[in-house]
């Protein structure tokens, strides 16, 4: 019987994320080019983000570092910027997840949709304005790869 532990059940849901999201990037975006399939891949990498921070908070919880994990988000990505302040990936992508939040939340117009360079620019509550295009997105989600593969290193090589 396999027995899966607390910290590594989100990185299962992380896959799954990234798989939608793959997905998303390879045939939702080559075949429409619309600002909402670059919205959900958005969507889908914050969740993976996500998950990926709940799996590091319950591994340092598992390790006794940590008493409890938090729910929200936000919350999660502080408590993970204080745990692994050494760490040279985790902060940095911390305030990532933190901006993909804030372009997820913003309000945005569309660009050259159904073309090859549709765009979507958000407009943060910061004032600035932020260009989302298929090159930065799939950038994007290759970061959160790394991330992820980063994170399951972490969680799986205390086993």
């Amino acid at each position: 019987m396999l027995v899966v532990t607390m910290s590594e059940a989100p990185l299962q849901s992380a896959v799954q994320e990234l798989k939608r999201a793959d997905h998303s990037i390879t045939v939702s975006l080559k075949y429409t080019r619309t600002v909402d399939v670059i919205k959900s891949i958005i969507d889908r990498l914050i969740n993976t983000i996500d998950f990926c921070l709940e799996a590091l908070l319950e591994h340092a919880k598992e390790e006794g570092n940590l008493s409890e994990v938090p729910k929200l988000p936000r919350l999660k990505a502080e408590k993970a910027k204080e745990l692994f302040k050494d760490d040279s990936i985790i902060p940095d992508f911390c305030d990532f997840f933190l901006l993909l939040r804030r372009i997820s939340k913003a309000s945005f117009d569309r660009a050259q949709e159904f073309r090859r360079h549709v765009t979507m620019t958000a407009y943060l509550d910061t004032g600035d304005s932020v260009e989302v295009t298929i090159d930065i997105i799939s950038d994007y989600f290759e970061r959160t790869r790394e991330f992820f593969n980063h994170v399951s290193r972490l969680v799986n090589s205390s086993e």
